[in-house]
């Protein structure tokens, strides 16, 4: 067995020199996951980020007649003075974003954007069906704009 690491200079860079030539190609995962990681570097940059307060899947009281028949989870999230609530269904995703008025409202999953929407003048907002995996919502008003943390939906 030989000693490691190498007891001189030398044999320590070749053996660095060995294993950075046999380094083969990146998994596509770690790149996706690289890339998702390196979104957070503008998150500061005038975006509130919105942190998951009540998630109806993990609310240990049972829902009783106050909850729709169709719904399937109701997630909400607070960012400040502002919350968004989000109703998860078999067929999509309806929303409200509490200041009430005109914006735009993005969901995107790890490896890009799977819906964009405008939010009427009551912050009500609509998406198409749920995308795999987790995702993230931005919601941006001409007073606000927030983004929520990662979330699983199914």
């Amino acid at each position: 067995m030989e000693q490691w690491p190498p007891a001189g200079d030398d044999a320590l860079l070749a053996e660095l020199g060995a294993a950075l030539l046999d380094s083969g190609p990146v998994p596509e995962e770690f790149l996706d996951t690289a890339l998702a990681a390196f979104s957070w570097r503008t998150v500061d940059a005038g975006w509130t980020v919105a942190e998951l307060t009540f998630d109806s899947a993990c609310d240990l009281a049972p829902a009783g007649a106050l909850r729709s028949g169709g719904t399937d989870r109701t997630l909400t999230f607070h960012g400040g003075p502002v919350a968004m609530e989000i109703e998860v269904t078999r067929t999509g995703i309806v929303g409200q974003l509490s200041t009430g008025c005109d914006g735009r409202v993005s969901a995107r999953t790890p490896d890009g954007r799977y819906e964009d929407v405008p939010m009427d003048a009551m912050g009500y907002f609509s998406m198409g069906p749920l995308p795999p995996g987790p995702v993230q919502f931005r919601a941006r008003t001409a007073e606000y704009a927030m983004v929520t943390t990662w979330v699983l939906l199914r």
